[in-house]
């Protein structure tokens, strides 16, 4: 895929008044989603819930695309059509979930940087032929007592331009997704700080690994107070800052910018 084919999609995925669904649930997650309804979690129920998600009358006027799951991307509709061909068939676009999810930082304790470039350029590759045009890798930042280090928010950038490289290489569209939690006591100006900073770094690795960024779609933090935190900021006060925060840090070549999976 050229990098116009890429900035064609990533555009796509943010179009005006759509979002992105996210229905990448790990193997755990989903069963306790479905425990918490007495359902078995099995392939049967598992595609049923999907296709049922997928065939929503009316889903392409609000969705632009689906982040899928391994076992997802390669399931098949009851009518035996898979599900990236059917969502594709919608005008929606397919998408999947490659993290491994985030491990402790030895050292750096309460910090975590997130695990899955081993054997991603293969597994890229053949999401693609399964039908994936976009990606989807989630970093994890935590505000705390001395916390983020520097150190923590290089290891996910890192990844984070690492993995994108790799999703370009493959024609595929990354979503990057540095995503400073709202857990903890911290102040809202503590976290517009931290989520500033945090962009700062995500992008000077994005242009050290020579990502497109017009091929890119961020997914950012809304700057919030901690959810501890006795000052709960208001709503206009979070749009502000939270904007403030990205006219800074963000280039504006960036292709598109989505605040949270719906």
């Amino acid at each position: 895929m050229s990098k116009q084919e890429l900035e064609k999609v990533a555009r796509a995925m943010v179009t005006k008044g759509k979002g992105i669904l996210a229905a990448d649930e790990s193997m755990g997650t989903i069963k306790r989603r479905f425990d918490s309804i007495n359902v078995e979690s099995n392939d049967t129920n598992r595609r049923a819930y999907r296709e049922m998600l997928f065939t929503t009358p009316g889903i392409d006027e609000a969705i632009s695309g689906v982040i899928l799951f391994d076992e997802t991307l390669r399931t098949k509709a009851s009518d035996g059509t898979p599900f990236p061909q059917l969502l594709a068939k919608k005008g929606i676009i397919p998408g999947i979930k490659v993290d491994k999810g985030p491990v402790d930082i030895p050292s750096f304790p309460g910090e975590v940087v997130t695990e899955g470039l081993d054997g991603l350029r293969g597994r890229l590759n053949e999401y693609k032929e399964l039908g994936a045009k976009f990606a989807k890798w989630r970093a994890v930042i935590n505000i705390g007592d001395g916390i983020p280090t520097y150190t923590c928010l290089k290891a996910n950038a890192h990844a984070l331009a690492r993995y994108a490289s790799l999703c370009q290489e493959a024609g595929i569209v990354p979503i990057v997704e540095p995503e400073v939690l709202l857990d903890g006591n911290h102040s809202v100006e503590r976290c517009e700080d931290v989520t500033e900073e945090t962009l700062r770094v995500t992008f000077a690795q994005l242009a050290e690994q020579r990502v497109y960024l017009e091929g890119i779609v961020l997914k950012p933090s809304m700057v919030v107070s901690g959810k501890d935190n006795p000052r709960q900021a208001g709503v206009e006060e979070v749009a502000e800052r939270t904007i403030r925060c990205l006219r800074r840090a963000v280039p504006a070549a960036a292709a598109g910018r989505t605040s949270r999976d719906h």
